[in-house]
């Protein structure tokens, strides 16, 4: 459907790219709890997906999706947020699951390069989290939040 139909596709390429976006403020906020607030790494990875989803639902209602605010806002909002609570789940999921082997694998197998283990590892987990979620997100709220379009 996605690389069949080029309304579908260039809604797509907007998507990612608005994930892109969101995927930038997340990294950024991630990475300035972190680093420089000191907050666990879970709790940084929730706060900046937070962050994230608000800037990507208001981007994706007006530019990706600009046609289908047939929807009331509330209601697409709401519908957004519980797919997003979902992707969010999936990613402190995978965060959990991953975290530690990665930073143990950048410990063993990088060289020095100025980042620390624990900076790589986390950064790695999280960009493979933004990864998988990115599909779940564009999915189901394609066929969801944004299910009033052709």
């Amino acid at each position: 459907m996605i690389l069949s139909n080029p309304q579908e596709r260039t809604r797509f390429f907007k998507f990612a790219a608005v994930g892109a976006f969101g995927a930038v403020i997340d990294f950024g906020f991630f990475n300035l709890f972190t680093s420089l607030v000191g907050i666990p790494a879970i709790i940084s990875s929730a706060l900046s997906f937070i962050m994230a989803v608000a800037s990507n639902f208001i981007l994706n209602r007006y530019w990706t999706y600009p046609d289908s605010r047939s929807k009331p806002l509330a209601r697409q909002a709401v519908q957004f947020l519980l797919i997003s609570l979902v992707g969010m789940a999936i990613r402190l999921g995978l965060f959990a699951l991953l975290e530690k082997p990665l930073i143990s694998l950048a410990e063993s197998y990088l060289p020095n390069i100025g980042l620390t283990p624990t900076f790589i590892g986390h950064n790695f987990t999280l960009a493979f989290a933004i990864l998988v979620v990115m599909m779940w997100n564009y999915i189901a709220n394609r066929y969801w939040t944004y299910n009033d379009i052709d």
